[in-house]
């Protein structure tokens, strides 16, 4: 159907400075293009490190490419428990005030003072299909997932637009755990009052006062 968003499970990784890579990986090295991934120019990589936190360790996280300005790990709340470092949720670059962690390559190791979020769920889109939507880029809006049995609402899902986007929404291995069940998930995007959780809870107190906007 025309207003169904494919949602894609984003699990953790790692998106590297130039400066970085060449300390994990040694000077004069590049990154090992392995396959495409939904968003145009973005791309997984045969690269991968393993990060370290107080409590735990993950190996063989993927890199994806290609190189940003700033290094960025991004893992769910349960492997932020895991590392044992907070789970900040954050929109992608937007990494001050957040933890850090250790990342150890083939050729090196590298102590992140910051850098580490928890993805704030999204849904990326061209502006035309924002006018078909009828959002701009970062309003906030719920969505209403497509599976069999375990179908929920997410909220507090923000919209990014740019002329370069393929239509998708990205959840973690948590949110998707939570509603999987379907070979390709799917969902529908709610506009109901502003898209924030906190307006839930005034419908809920809305309905329960005997106000049905619905």
């Amino acid at each position: 159907m025309a207003n169904e968003i494919p949602i894609e499970t984003s699990a953790r990784h790692i998106h590297l400075c130039r400066e970085d890579f060449d300390v994990l990986f040694g000077p004069g090295k590049e990154l090992t293009y392995k396959k495409e991934l939904s968003q145009p120019g973005q791309y997984a990589c045969e690269e991968r490190l393993t990060a370290v936190g107080p409590k735990g360790v993950f190996e063989n996280i993927a890199v994806l490419g290609p190189f940003r300005n700033e290094t960025q790990v991004e893992i769910s709340m349960t492997d932020s428990r895991k590392l044992g470092i907070p789970g900040i949720i954050r929109q992608s670059g937007d990494t001050e005030g957040t933890p850090g962690c250790k990342l150890i390559g083939p050729a090196g190791e590298i102590e992140l003072d910051h850098g580490v979020i928890v993805a704030k769920r999204h849904i990326h889109m061209t502006p035309y299909q924002a006018t078909q939507f009828r959002v701009k880029d970062k309003d906030e809006v719920f969505v209403i997932t497509n599976s069999f049995e375990r179908s929920l609402i997410f909220a507090d899902v923000v919209v990014r637009v740019h002329p370069s986007f393929a239509l998708a929404m990205h959840v973690d291995t948590d949110e998707a755990n939570a509603f999987a069940g379907m070979e390709n998930p799917t969902g529908v995007l709610l506009k109901l009052f502003c898209g924030h959780s906190s307006d839930l809870a005034r419908l809920a107190d809305e309905l329960r006062s005997g106000i049905n906007r619905l």
